[in-house]
């Protein structure tokens, strides 16, 4: 009996772990259609009208695509999903009681919105670090940045960089100026409560800084 129950749960979880590499091989090509975070909005707000509109990479602003590199993850065209200078740099301001800051990754967000139901356990946290782990050795940087850009909470509702740019500005994605991408991308932190336009004060001081940031970054490539 005992033995029948661990290979019943041997079995489970080697289905498990295929089907997580499968599922992980299919969106490398494929466009993600919805998260689990839009999922959980939809339960929780029936009446909530949810904007998602998948486009590719090539159609989304390079303002856009540097706005949220610069102020998400500056590292990321560096790193291997994991930004430990970042990590060591938050658990520093946190120990010393300065402001608390994370220190995830573009990588982990996506792998996080696309795979995961959100959740603050370390086991959820240990998935997150797997997932992340698979989609840097088996997609590319900009296909990482092509998923994160179409899956992420971008408003109340607000799925993705076309829905984004028609919701706040209306106009496509691709014709975001740099100070309308850091608009956008100033949000990011708190989606649901900030809006990009009208901007905030705050929300104007974070945008000017994001350009600002976006001018002293340099050359930008995802190749």
């Amino acid at each position: 009996m005992i033995k029948r129950i661990f290979r019943f749960i041997f079995k489970v979880l080697l289905g498990l772990f295929i089907f997580s590499i499968l599922i992980v091989v299919v969106y490398k090509w494929v466009p993600v259609p919805f998260t689990p975070l839009m999922a959980i909005r939809y339960f929780e707000n029936p009446e909530e009208e949810i904007e998602h509109d998948w486009v590719p990479i090539e159609d989304i602003s390079r303002h856009l695509q540097l706005a949220v590199i610069t102020s998400e993850d500056q590292n990321f065209i560096k790193h291997k999903g994991f930004d430990f200078e970042a990590i060591q740099k938050a658990m520093e301001d946190n120990r010393a009681g300065r402001k608390i800051r994370g220190a995830s990754t573009i990588s982990q967000q996506t792998a996080k919105n696309v795979f995961l139901f959100p959740s603050r356990t370390w086991f959820r946290k240990g998935l997150e670090a797997y997932f992340t782990f698979l989609i840097e050795m088996l997609w590319s940087k900009e296909r990482i940045l092509e998923v994160y850009l179409n899956s992420i909470e971008m408003g109340k509702g607000v799925y993705g960089a076309q829905a984004a740019s028609m919701h706040w500005f209306g106009k496509n994605a691709i014709d975001l100026s740099a100070y309308e991408s850091a608009a956008i991308a100033a949000v990011l932190p708190n989606p649901r409560e900030y809006r990009a336009n009208p901007a905030s004060s705050f929300i104007q001081r974070r945008k000017n800084w994001i350009v600002n940031q976006m001018q002293n970054y340099g050359r930008f490539s995802l190749e």
